[in-house]
Order: C-alpha cells, then sequence, then structure tokens
C-alpha cells in the first residue's frame, strides 16, 4: 500500500489496517519458525507497511 493510499484512509480504517499488518506479521513470522514460509521478503514488506501506517498516524496526532 502506497502512502498515498494511506493519507486517504479514515483514523478508525489505519488503526483497523495497523492491526491486521501486525496480526500478518506475526503469522509471517510463526511460519518462518516452522519453515513453511516460502518467500522471505515478506516479512520486510510487512514492517515497512506497519511503519508507514505508524507514520501516518503520528503525523495526524502532531498536526491536531
Amino acid at each position: 500500500m502506497k502512502v498515498s493510499e494511506i493519507r486517504a484512509l479514515g483514523d478508525a480504517e489505519l488503526l483497523k489496517q495497523l492491526e491486521q499488518a501486525h496480526e500478518e506479521l506475526f503469522n509471517l513470522r510463526f511460519r518462518l519458525a516452522t519453515r513453511q514460509l516460502g518467500n522471505h521478503r515478506e516479512l520486510p514488506r510487512v514492517k515497512k507497511e506497519i511503519s508507514r501506517l505508524k507514520t501516518v498516524i503520528r503525523e495526524r496526532e502532531l498536526n491536531i
């Protein structure tokens, strides 16, 4: 998800996306530990998505 797409979301949707990204990261780490993860580039992708979401949330907190 691009930053422009993230900025278009509402506050509730941002928090929902952040929660889903954390769940996805947990599942990927679990699959990595059990050697069932096929694509190892998924972990950094999800981490970057979480960072983008947190950045936009923080930007909104500071602008209010």
